[in-house]
């Protein structure tokens, strides 16, 4: 097994599996990665066992529509639900599972209509549902005017949130990449950007 504690957060992060708007993954060992606009990313770890999972969704929830069964899980109900289903069914115990979550960050324009505190809404949904199935929030980190590049470690639970300072180029390809996602619910991949500070939760 991997001491990922001897690892530094590059080298965790080329190990790591990345998932996209929409996708959810859980590991024993592998870490997993993802970079977040004003999504969010919840992280589900089992307490006692190397068991982890980290989804990413970016609305709370969504209506019956055109793309509904393609792109269900870009919706924190659908993806939450997911996410918690699949701990389980490789052997996390409910009370044993702890959550930390980050991304809501202010990257889409909130003067467009229908796309009013996207950010805040999914960092809210985020709190809400947690908080409906009893499972506590150990850390998070959510909104203000970044971008977040996540990091999770499912043999110890760790995981690490680089706050993303980048160029104006990068930071408009991220905000039109959202605003497409909002517009179309259509998964597509978020835009490469270079970080600048990393925490550990």
């Amino acid at each position: 097994m991997t001491d990922y504690a001897a690892l530094s957060t590059r080298d965790i992060e080329r190990l790591s599996r990345s998932i996209k708007p929409g996708e959810w993954a859980v590991e024993h060992e592998r870490p997993i990665s993802t970079l977040l606009g004003s999504c969010v990313a919840v992280c589900l770890y089992d307490s006692a066992l190397p068991l982890a999972g980290m989804n990413h969704f970016m609305l709370p929830q969504m209506k019956r529509g055109a793309h509904a069964d393609v792109d269900v899980l870009l919706a924190g109900d659908a993806c939450m639900e997911a996410l918690l289903n699949a701990m389980l069914q490789r052997g996390a115990a409910k009370h044993r599972i702890r959550a930390k979550a980050f991304g809501g960050g202010a990257v889409i324009d909130t003067t467009a209509p229908g796309h009013l505190q996207v950010g805040k809404r999914n960092a809210d949904f985020a709190h809400e549902w947690l908080h409906r199935e009893g499972i506590p929030l150990t850390a998070s980190d959510f909104l203000g005017p970044w971008s977040r590049k996540i990091l999770l470690v499912p043999s110890n639970g760790d995981a690490y949130c680089k706050r993303v300072t980048s160029s104006l180029i990068s930071q408009e390809s991220l905000r039109r990449e959202e605003l497409a996602y909002a517009e179309s619910l259509l998964n597509k991949a978020a835009a490469p950007m270079t970080a600048k500070k990393i925490e550990l939760f």
